[in-house]
């Protein structure tokens, strides 16, 4: 019998900053994410800290004052590990470790540790040690603090320099080879899309954590793992579905989010091929989070570096059994009513309604609406397929003669 074992969870402290191009309620906003990301890596988010900059401290990324507020309760606490929601600078990283003396991470790690955890077959492993080696390059030297020259003094002349340099040859050879080994992985990926013949192909996009797997289980009867986490999802899954009598392909790629780290996005650019790919984007948007609107542009502008963001769009926007608009009493004459306080129906005729049929409303898990979405893919992929194809028109009913 399996003894039951109890998972300990690492104590975290997450530090973030307001500043000019970031308000309070961005900056709590990104720190919510960044708790989720915590939990989704196994920590245990016991304290945040914020701070108002012009701009962060080149040397430490927050003030002397907050810097000492953080020591004292990492101290007290015993926490081991310190989470910055900005991408640290290598020196801003080995400074910060010398005064709090514990793990220090930054969003970009944390996201990369994530990854790595959730990474299954060789190609994701693959793409994940490519990002962590293009990652860990700048940041060989505060690793060789033992042997580094710059320390000066009796008994620190001496291989220091050498064993830096000769690690970060390792690491160069091992990029290089990663970077091979992906061109071969593509290749044959690329043989395998084009023995998928003409079919229609249809890709999933999102941010993190909006439904998408969950959407793809219901389309097309399989089980694709889907779970309440970030990143629950990294290797693509392409699945072939038929409504009424026409065939498709439909693939559920990673999520996005804000602040993606720039070695991810090159080194997943790849598996995004079956999004450059596809004839058509169903972008699903979990519309019970506060901030779905920057998430739709996060994912545009995501869309747009891979060269997607002009294709074919239906907005799929998820979860609306989970969705509740914030309560607006109409004689307070002081609170103004906000976008927090619009139903379904009021979001329908902000710039929703310029999107038109291209907007659907449903609830992946209660199979809310699904016809009506089932209906309009079956008409999007019949078009793509008809243009393509223009004799085979008669094979496939027009949507309303389908059930």
């Amino acid at each position: 019998m399996l003894e039951k074992k109890d998972i300990s969870l690492e104590k975290v402290v997450l530090i973030g900053v307001v500043t000019r191009e970031q308000d309070e309620d961005m900056s709590k906003e990104y720190l919510d994410e960044l708790e989720f990301l915590t939990y989704t890596a196994g920590g245990e988010v016991v304290k945040r800290f914020t701070q108002k900059l012009d701009m962060p401290n080149p040397k430490t990324f927050i003030g002397t004052g907050k810097m000492n507020d953080v020591q004292e309760y990492v101290k007290e606490h015993e926490v081991g590990t310190v989470i910055f929601d900005d991408e640290l600078s290598p020196a801003q990283e080995r400074n910060i470790s010398k005064i709090l003396n514990c793990k220090i991470l930054d969003r970009t790690n944390l996201i990369l540790d994530i990854f790595a955890q959730r990474a299954q077959t060789s190609y994701a492993r693959t793409q994940v040690e490519l990002a962590q080696c293009q990652y860990l390059l700048p940041r060989l030297k505060g690793m060789w603090t033992h042997l580094e020259r710059q320390k000066g003094g009796i008994g620190m002349r001496g291989p220091g320099e050498t064993e830096i340099e000769t690690d970060r040859r390792i690491v160069r050879d091992k990029i290089a080879l990663l970077k091979e080994k992906i061109k071969t992985i593509d290749k044959q990926m690329a043989v395998q899309r084009g023995n998928r013949g003409k079919m229609v192909r249809v890709a999933l996009v999102g941010y993190t954590n909006v439904g998408k797997s969950t959407l793809m289980n219901v389309i097309s009867k399989s089980q694709v793992f889907a779970e309440n986490k970030l990143f629950a999802t990294l290797d693509t899954t392409v699945r072939k579905v038929v409504i009424g009598n026409l065939p498709f392909l439909v693939s559920d790629t990673v999520g996005f989010i804000r602040k993606l780290p720039t070695q991810l996005v090159e080194s997943f650019k790849s598996t995004l091929d079956e999004v450059r790919e596809a004839d058509l984007l169903l972008h699903v948007v979990d519309i019970s989070h506060s901030n779905f609107e920057e998430h739709i542009d996060s994912v545009n502008q995501i869309l747009d570096e891979i060269e997607s963001k002009d294709k074919p769009t239906i907005m799929v926007f998820n979860k609306i059994d989970a969705y509740e608009p914030e309560p607006y009493d109409e004689d307070d004459l002081v609170v103004e009513r906000t976008k927090a306080n619009y139903s379904i129906d009021e979001w329908k005729k902000t710039w929703m309604s310029k999107i038109g049929d291209n907007a659907l409303f449903i609830s992946a898990l209660n199979k809310d609406n699904l016809d009506e979405f089932r209906k309009r893919v079956y008409k999007e992929v019949r078009d793509i397929h008809v243009t393509r194809f223009p004799y085979n028109h008669f094979l496939y009913p027009d949507v309303e003669d389908i059930e």
